[in-house]
């Protein structure tokens, strides 16, 4: 398994998930632009310097993408990173997941100077949270009503992992991990 940059063949794909209705799971927002994917990657290969996007590949199958996006507590002094995840339904369950945010961390402490990485999920969403925990990140907390979804708002997880922690990738045997 690795991460790789977006290319072109990978953009139908990535419309699907901002047209497809469930596709996401339940970071379903309604329908958005999915012109919005080709204009992305034209303006900057969804490698910008405040957010970016990556492939997960399994084995020349292409299971979903990681992203990142910048963040900060004190007014841009101390940036980190949000990350999240898709992956297609049939890759989901696998062990995937976990070992891709677990990259996409190592890959941002090697290549950034962010101390902090963060991940949002769901309270409903046991399978990401177990990932997430597996991936080297610590739970912090409820984030009371800091989402619209659905008709209402929900609580949210936030989890975190410092540059400090142990990365659990490291230690995992495997190809490309």
């Amino acid at each position: 398994m690795k991460l790789r940059p977006v290319t072109p063949d990978d953009l139908d794909l990535l419309r699907r998930f901002v047209a497809e209705p469930g596709l996401i799971g339940l970071d379903w927002n309604g329908h958005r632009d999915p012109r919005r994917v080709g204009q992305q990657y034209e303006e900057d290969g969804f490698l910008g310097t405040e957010h970016g996007r990556l492939m997960v590949d399994t084995d020349g199958a292409t299971a979903g993408f990681v992203s990142w996006g910048a963040g900060s507590y004190d007014g841009g002094r101390s940036r980190y990173w949000e990350i999240g995840i898709a992956l297609l339904p049939e890759y989901r369950g696998q062990g995937i997941g976990w070992r891709a945010q677990s990259m996409l961390a190592d890959y941002l402490f090697e290549h950034t100077t962010a101390e902090r990485i963060q991940a949002g999920t769901h309270p409903e969403n046991l399978a990401e949270q177990k990932a997430l925990v597996k991936a080297g990140f610590q739970f912090e907390g409820v984030l009371r009503a800091c989402e619209f979804r659905a008709g209402r708002y929900r609580d949210g997880y936030l989890y975190s992992r410092l540059r400090s922690d142990l990365s659990p990738t490291a230690s995992v045997p495997g190809p490309g991990c």
